[in-house]
């Protein structure tokens, strides 16, 4: 009998300015190097700064078949309140928020869903790259799932970063440290054996 295929979705929203994009690429690509298959679709609103950004990443652990939008998640990654209801909403019974308590005030959070609340803001404002707030939020993320190691997505980071930004390289690295350092581990696992 085969084993059934396992996914984990993640739902990212913000407001443009604040990384998502980035981020979802750098999960995606520490994920594939750790040999995960992954389905990712950005998708940002006119602006460049302060109009809703969004991501949905698939990650399952053989060949992915469906699409990368999908109506409901295992989790999700909320960096601003503007656009959190309707993001953590579509959380599974079961699945993890991450919250950026420094910006998302609005309680209480839906019933059923474990919610992680981490001032990622504030944590990327003490390191001197506010704008690193997501990648705050991500090692978080990451922390609480075990969806990743620390070491792929600290290994991504050159092949996501722009070359214009190759410069933010080591604050980015301590942005993401930070926020693995924040929480504690295994929060909600994300597959069936935890990853390292």
């Amino acid at each position: 009998m085969e084993e059934e295929l396992v996914e984990r979705e993640l739902l990212m929203t913000g407001i443009g300015g604040q990384g998502i994009q980035l981020g979802a690429r750098l999960l995606a690509q520490a994920l594939t190097s750790a040999g995960f298959a992954v389905s990712m679709f950005g998708s940002y609103g006119g602006m460049m700064r302060g109009g809703n950004t969004e991501a949905t990443l698939i990650a399952g652990d053989r060949a992915i078949e469906g699409p990368p939008t999908v109506s409901r998640a295992w989790s999700c990654l909320v960096m601003h309140e503007a656009y959190a209801e309707t993001v953590v909403e579509r959380v599974r019974p079961g699945g993890l928020a991450v919250v950026n308590s420094t910006l998302c005030t609005a309680r209480p959070w839906p019933g059923g869903i474990r919610v992680l609340e981490v001032p990622a803001t504030g944590i990327a404002d003490e390191l001197g790259a506010v704008a690193a707030a997501t990648l705050v939020a991500l090692g978080a993320y990451v922390r609480g799932t075990g969806i990743v190691g620390i070491d792929d997505m600290v290994a991504a980071l050159p092949d996501v970063l722009p070359p214009y930004r190759s410069r933010l390289l080591a604050v980015n690295e301590r942005a993401v440290r930070a926020g693995f350092g924040h929480t504690t581990a295994a929060y909600v696992p994300a597959w069936p054996k935890a990853v390292a």
